[in-house]
């Protein structure tokens, strides 16, 4: 089966709203090994709606729309939906209780417009929306699948996970072949240089594929195998994976998306270790990922955001000679700040940052993007000294994301350097 994705919205195609219902549409497709064939974006233009389900329709197994199914008069999808197929709008009285429900709840009056939500497609099964008012849509014609939802994301992902996976998979039966994926996350080494250390790409795979997934925090490795059963096809994976941990295992912080912070969370906890952080460049970034976890409160003990000289003086017990001596930005700063964190919070391990993440701050022999980074525990304390670009939000990123790595090696005993 071939797909197409849809998304509609003038707000898609200005920028104004990034589209991530085309990537998590995919993302679950490929669960089901549907080839997905193409994405696009339309605006709140009729015509140019209606010329788009054509052209996918014709060619594709199975159309996913997302947006225009709301009350307001740029949502316009359900009237295209309407004149492509040739049909009427009649009332469902199921999703007229949805919507009195949902208004009810939130004790508000249902008006007409909110009432006419309930209209439907007559040639449509109705993907009822737990979450919000506008309905799903799900029309077979010809042998193939025209599904509609809304484009609000988590009322999507909800119609997605309820009724269109599970019906797509129920239409497609047992496949011939099995394909299974497994994502390893890396961080700390670029592209290139994990695909050198890599080795000849072919004899590694044997048969199966990978793709590299480049960003700011580090690079993904999407693994794919076909066999005639999954047994067969995850222990390829497995052997795969192996290979890829003998060469360049001290990257690879994760499988599927578990993020970093997670995985640094998850090891104090096992270790039954506590952390305190001392932050000046990253202004508080480090303190925040570790404690957007659940339970974080077992391990994070506190969080010092000592932006200024004075700050760092005062509340962390830095030297003020030092600072003058060799700046703040320097090894030994950075040294004193973890050490400073470490004795005031009572803690098994300090963690400091200090940098210049630009544009301005930098000067003869520290250029914007020189960063710092130090860990100390109860033995001994480490300092790394990092250069990143000239953008300072994607500097402030790459530094927490370096910190954090910083933490998952030395919990583990892992080389800190390259």
């Amino acid at each position: 089966m071939n797909a197409h994705i849809i998304t509609i919205g003038d707000e898609i195609l200005i920028g104004q709203t990034l589209n991530t219902n085309a990537a998590y549409i995919g993302s679950r497709l490929i669960e089901l090994s549907i080839d997905i064939k193409k994405t696009s974006v339309v605006g709140d233009n009729e015509q140019q709606i209606l010329n788009e389900f054509k052209e996918c329709f014709n060619e594709n197994d199975l159309v996913i729309v997302t947006g225009g199914l709301g009350p307001t008069h740029d949502d316009i999808t359900r009237n295209c939906i309407v004149k492509f197929f040739n049909t009427a709008l009649v009332l469902n009285e199921d999703v007229l209780k949805d919507v009195k429900s949902i208004f009810s709840k939130r004790g508000r009056q249902v008006t007409k417009l909110n009432e006419d939500q309930a209209l439907v497609p007559k040639n449509a099964k109705v993907i009822r929306n737990k979450l919000g008012t506008a309905p799903g849509v799900w029309i077979e014609k010809d042998n193939k699948i025209f599904v509609v939802m809304p484009g609000v994301p988590f009322e999507m992902q909800e119609m997605m996970s309820s009724y269109v996976m599970p019906n797509l998979k129920e239409k497609l039966g047992e496949p011939e072949f099995v394909t299974t994926r497994l994502v390893l996350q890396t961080t700390g080494i670029p592209e290139s240089f994990l695909f050198e250390r890599l080795g000849n790409i072919d004899e590694l795979l044997n048969g199966a594929e990978m793709a590299f997934l480049p960003s700011q925090f580090g690079v993904k490795l999407r693994i794919t195998v076909k066999d005639k059963t999954t047994e067969a096809a995850n222990n390829r994976l497995t052997e795969i994976e192996q290979k890829i941990r003998n060469k360049v295992g001290r990257f690879v912080y994760a499988q599927g998306e578990e993020t970093l912070e997670e995985v640094v969370g998850r090891l104090l906890k096992e270790r039954e270790l506590s952390i305190a952080v001392a932050e000046s460049c990253t202004g508080g970034n480090i303190a925040n990922l570790l404690t957007n976890i659940s339970g974080s409160s077992d391990y994070f003990e506190r969080g010092v955001v000592s932006y200024s000289n004075g700050s760092k003086v005062e509340m962390l017990q830095v030297d003020e000679d030092i600072i003058q001596k060799y700046g703040a930005v320097s090894p030994e700063v950075a040294e004193q700040m973890s050490k400073g964190i470490k004795s005031i919070s009572g803690t098994d391990l300090g963690l400091s940052i200090t940098g210049i993440l630009g544009p301005t701050g930098a000067t003869p022999g520290k250029p914007i993007g020189l960063v710092y980074i130090s860990i100390c525990d109860i033995n001994s304390c480490i300092i790394r000294k990092f250069l990143f670009g000239e953008d300072r939000l994607l500097n402030k990123q790459r530094a927490t994301q370096a910190a954090l790595d910083m933490i998952r090696k030395h919990i583990l005993g892992i080389q800190q350097d390259d």
